[in-house]
């Protein structure tokens, strides 16, 4: 069958308020809802490696081809705003051809060098003094390719924050960095172990979510959570180092398993040591900063209000030193 090879796509980033939207994306889902009169309707997830926009098909004709989760799909729509966040009002929908588009093109990737955040990752691991606790991270993040790959290349979430291809180390390497920061600043901190802690606190994710291009829950993300694969995943490790502390492995164990902080959050204990204390606070600021700059980047630069998000519990706004920032580069 001839196929015609696209030109080239316009990334989701790029699209601003009533411009119109044409091109293949993926589809990352797919749901089948009701207005409130009853009309059938779709709502859909689109993503490309910039990023996601929700799509809504409020007229199921035609012109509306069949398609589901997971499928790349040709679209033809008019992009709008609701509640300060870009939406696109579809049209048209065909399922796209295997030769009409380059799979990478919707993989989100971290804007940072990845291979630059493992080798500062590397530096820090280095700076570990306390012997037991750098072989371990060294066992992990130096020593097992594997584990090396799977950890470089994952997401830190579905799509709250740090969602794409280098997300996890991102995001790890900036909660690292701030407790690096803290325990510099407070002596009651035990650095090395804060370190460590930081560095291992989220690497449960790597088998609670799937690699792209789907990124979602697995079975044991469904029914165990990240907290509880970690801590047994770090300690597993410790009994492959001969006289580990027990003191030492317990109170790095507790770490992983309070850093959200809050058992309502998910944490199965509260802090009781200045490490976890501090680990659930860097864990926690990373996260809201990554999430309300997320929020920032995929607004209308013109919207200066911006609505309530769930996630951070208030009525948002750009602050005016971003929004010039943004039309110095364009609105990017």
């Amino acid at each position: 069958m001839y196929c015609l090879i696209l030109r080239a796509m316009t990334y989701i980033e790029e699209y601003k308020e009533g411009n119109k939207f044409f091109g293949i994306y993926l589809c990352k889902t797919k749901q089948v809802l009701k207005t409130k009169a009853g009309k059938t309707y779709y709502s859909l997830v689109l993503q490309d490696k910039t990023g996601i926009i929700d799509g809504k098909v409020w007229d199921l004709n035609n012109g509306i081809e069949n398609f589901e989760n997971m499928d790349f799909i040709m679209i033809d729509g008019i992009v709008t705003s609701f509640m300060g966040a870009r939406q696109v009002n579809i049209n048209r929908i065909r399922k796209a051809q295997d030769c009409e588009y380059n799979p990478a093109d919707y993989i989100p990737t971290s804007k940072y060098s990845i291979d630059a955040m493992y080798d500062e990752l590397k530096q820090i691991i280095n700076s570990i003094k306390e012997p037991h606790l750098k072989k371990l991270a060294e066992m992990c993040y130096i020593e097992d390719a594997e584990f090396v790959q799977k950890f470089k290349m994952h997401s830190a979430a579905k799509s709250i924050h740090h969602g794409f291809i280098g997300g996890l180390l991102q995001h790890t390497l900036a909660v690292t960095k701030m407790c690096i920061f803290m325990a510099d600043n407070y002596e009651i901190l035990d650095k090395d172990l804060l370190i460590t802690a930081a560095i291992f606190h989220d690497v449960g994710k790597i088998d609670e979510l799937s690699p792209f291009p789907l990124n979602d829950y697995t079975d044991d993300g469904q029914l165990l959570g990240h907290i509880f694969i970690g801590a047994e995943f770090i300690s597993s490790k410790i009994k492959e180092i001969p006289e580990f502390p027990k003191m030492l492995a317990s109170e790095l164990c507790h770490c992983i398993l309070a850093h959200h902080g809050e058992l309502e959050f998910g944490s199965p204990k509260k802090p009781a040591i200045a490490e976890a204390m501090a680990l659930a606070f860097a864990d926690n600021a990373d996260a809201r900063l990554e999430t309300m700059t997320e929020i920032y980047v995929k607004s209308d630069p013109a919207t200066t209000w911006l609505g309530y998000n769930k996630i951070v519990d208030s009525n948002i706004r750009q602050s005016s030193g971003f929004v010039q920032k943004r039309k110095q580069n364009g609105g990017k």
